[in-house]
């Protein structure tokens, strides 16, 4: 760990695979561009990164565990950081980016598996994707991350 981990948020993220071997993307409620994201969030306090992984992508998509399978993890946390104009307006100011344990999984289910009408709704559309394609949806910021997170997981891919 390195002396600055304090700055970053700690969190998780999921590449969830379909049958054809596209990626799940969704589209923020609060950003109105045109920016997609994969699942994500952060850990709460003595929580596993993988049941945390779990959670977040049923929180956020209404896909149960057990349509979940884990396929690989990326072997290192990956960090973002938040752009200048950016920082203190997220997690109270707390942090100035995140660093996240990504895991590739494959989703088992059908697409009416998936609800984004949660009761504290992240996206407000959805889709499936070709794993190419993330850099270019995702917000600039989180752009060098996507491209190592392909990289990491190009063997499954």
């Amino acid at each position: 760990m390195t002396n600055d981990a304090h700055l970053y948020r700690r969190g998780v993220g999921v590449m969830l695979l379909n049958a054809h071997n596209h990626v799940w993307v969704g589209a923020r409620c609060d950003n109105p561009d045109d920016a997609w994201q994969m699942p994500q969030g952060g850990i709460d306090a003595g929580e596993d990164p993988w049941a945390t992984a779990l959670r977040e992508v049923e929180e956020e998509t209404s896909i149960p565990p057990h349509l979940v399978e884990r396929i690989a993890d990326c072997p290192e946390r990956l960090r973002y950081d938040l752009p200048e104009e950016l920082v203190g307006r997220f997690w109270r100011g707390q942090w100035i980016g995140q660093e996240q344990d990504w895991y590739l999984a494959r989703f088992l289910g059908r697409d009416s598996d998936v609800n984004i009408a949660t009761p504290k709704p992240e996206f407000r559309e959805w889709q499936w994707v070709e794993p190419a394609r993330l850099p270019e949806l995702i917000v600039p910021f989180k752009r060098d991350m996507y491209r190592r997170l392909l990289e990491e997981f190009a063997a499954y891919l």
